[in-house]
């Protein structure tokens, strides 16, 4: 029987913008914006947004360890958002936006804490890190028109402003990541 691929969801802000970094990664096998580590079950945007959930904003990734590894997921993770603001992403603000690494195994767990252990110790930040790192729990799949969202709507506004400039800084520092298709 053929073991499952791994999965690992990451809060940084707006999915959109997380998701459309994430497709592009060679080994990285599916990207899904959702919510989770929230109370409420089946939570809409709406309810997320509203803040009475508790639920993070985030992308749930299943990847190949054999092509790409966790160390180099967190890597693009940490240079695609800030890690040291609370509950906040550049203009977007409220728990749901909060920096977080929602791992599934012990092992994701301990890659997490040791990188944010050593970005802390470089001085990697100005400013503390403050990425939450929990087991995934309560995981709901966000409603199909925040799916993909950023290759279907390249030309508006928020993903022109802020999700594009996160792909090319992407691009420029990981270019050997980079899935050969895009």
């Amino acid at each position: 029987m053929q073991q499952a691929s791994p999965t690992i969801a990451l809060g940084g802000g707006c999915f959109w913008c997380t998701e459309a970094v994430f497709v592009q990664v060679r080994g990285v096998l599916d990207v899904e914006s959702g919510y989770c580590n929230g109370q409420r079950p089946q939570p809409t945007y709406e309810q997320v947004c509203s803040g009475s959930t508790g639920h993070a904003e985030v992308v749930k990734l299943v990847y190949d360890p054999q092509q790409i590894s966790v160390r180099e997921i967190l890597e693009i993770f940490f240079l695609i958002h800030d890690p040291t603001s609370l509950n906040a992403q550049g203009n977007d603000h409220g728990t749901q936006y909060r920096s977080g690494i929602y791992f599934t195994s012990p092992e994701q767990q301990q890659e997490a804490l040791a990188l944010i252990d050593e970005l802390s110790q470089c001085g990697a930040y100005a400013r503390a890190i403050l990425t939450e790192v929990l087991p995934l729990a309560n995981y709901w799949p966000a409603e199909d028109y925040h799916q993909d969202f950023f290759e279907k709507n390249p030309y508006q506004g928020y993903c022109m402003a802020v999700a594009a400039p996160k792909v090319a800084k992407f691009r420029k520092t990981f270019a050997r990541l980079q899935k050969s298709d895009r």
